[in-house]
């Protein structure tokens, strides 16, 4: 590599560099590097978008020094006709007279100071030093939202649009709460404090970072729980399953990894304290809690609750056919179907419901009991 002079622009860039880091909590080698691809834009931008333009620093001058790449090849090669590609190859009868001692496959350097190129250079520099910055306070955000997907924030309400979508001001960034995320019927105005789950966090050039929260996710149930209940966020008490109908209805199947405690008495808490402090924030849902097991017709027995089942047929891994009582039939389905519906939701499974003859149950009852009198 040979460079044929030194050129510097830009004094104390380091400084800047610290000063830029500092205000925008941003590393510093990434501010350095966001500001290096603002000259090289700028030097194609304003010089030759063909040339190769690179930046290095000078830490002991606090300088950058931006310059072109160019390789020396033949003086009839072919490459020097391509306008796509010529701007990084020179002749070698024309490196001679920039490098007495330049050699085929020689990389020169030419040093290029933009201040050459007065206030078109000047304001292209500073736009794209803009841009680049906000693309890095931009990145470092989404890594920083991305990794909280799943996980409860609160902030104040900035903005209910005509949509009734909600605008929370979170910490450094504004997020979304559509009204498909939010529980029916309730309602926020500006100032109002509001907790919800980090649903979705995007980014893109046109629109920046996106961040959707919900309020109607099982998930969001499942974090609020993990805050109420030490137990659960020790992981002493595992959330296996969750389903709601956001602000009506929910269950959740918990099992303990300590025999000493009871997952539901620690969900629920003493007189209800800690699930009823999470309703309160769901508006009012009410929670189901039981405890999780792994052999299928038992588990959906008790999701079924509370309605009394008499007999579980799984077919396939994909329905339940349920044979019960016919006075059981309305608490299985539940209020607008609910029951049924969280049941097949914590299942998985579709499910049939066959209502058990009360007479021929009564008179099998009777044989049965008549048979153990005589055994």
């Amino acid at each position: 590599m040979k460079n044929n002079k030194k050129g510097y622009i830009v004094e104390k860039i380091l400084d800047i560099v610290s000063a830029i880091a500092h205000e925008k909590g941003l590393k510093q080698e990434d501010v350095l590097q966001a500001i290096k691809t603002a000259f090289i834009q700028t030097a194609k931008h304003v010089v030759d978008k063909t040339y190769t333009f690179d930046a290095n620093l000078d830490e002991n001058a606090k300088k950058l020094h931006l310059y072109r790449t160019i390789v020396v090849v033949d003086n009839e090669d072919e490459r020097l006709q391509d306008k796509e590609i010529s701007g990084g190859f020179i002749s070698l009868q024309e490196a001679k007279t920039l490098d007495e001692g330049a050699e085929l496959d020689d990389q020169l350097q030419i040093d290029y100071n933009l201040e050459d190129y007065g206030r078109t250079a000047a304001g292209r520099l500073h736009n794209e030093m803009e841009f680049h910055i906000q693309r890095l306070v931009e990145n470092e955000l989404y890594e920083k939202y991305h990794s909280k997907v799943g996980t409860v924030v609160s902030g104040r309400v900035t903005l209910v649009d005509s949509e009734q979508n909600t605008f929370i001001e979170v910490d450094e960034v504004r997020a979304k709460l559509p009204m498909k995320n939010r529980i029916k019927g309730e309602k926020f105005v500006v100032g109002d404090v509001v907790q919800a789950l980090v649903r979705r966090v995007e980014i893109n050039k046109a629109n920046g970072i996106q961040i959707e929260l919900s309020r109607t996710s099982p998930k969001f149930l499942e974090q609020l729980l993990r805050m109420e209940v030490p137990e659960i966020d020790d992981d002493i008490v595992i959330i296996e399953k969750s389903a709601r109908i956001p602000g009506e209805r929910a269950k959740v199947a918990l099992i303990s990894t300590n025999p000493r405690i009871d997952p539901i008495g620690a969900t629920v808490g003493v007189k209800g304290v800690r699930i009823n402090a999470v309703s309160q924030e769901l508006l009012g849902e009410n929670i189901d809690c039981l405890e999780y097991t792994a052999i299928p017709e038992l588990f959906l027995a008790r999701v079924m609750s509370p309605a009394i089942i008499s007999h579980i047929e799984i077919i396939d891994n994909k329905k339940a056919v349920i044979t019960l009582p016919s006075d059981q039939k309305s608490k299985a389905i539940g209020r607008s179907g609910i029951n049924i519906r969280l049941a097949s939701m914590m299942s998985g499974l579709e499910i049939e419901l066959v209502e058990q003859d009360g007479i021929l149950a009564e008179e099998k009852d009777g044989v049965d009991a008549l048979q153990a009198l005589f055994n």
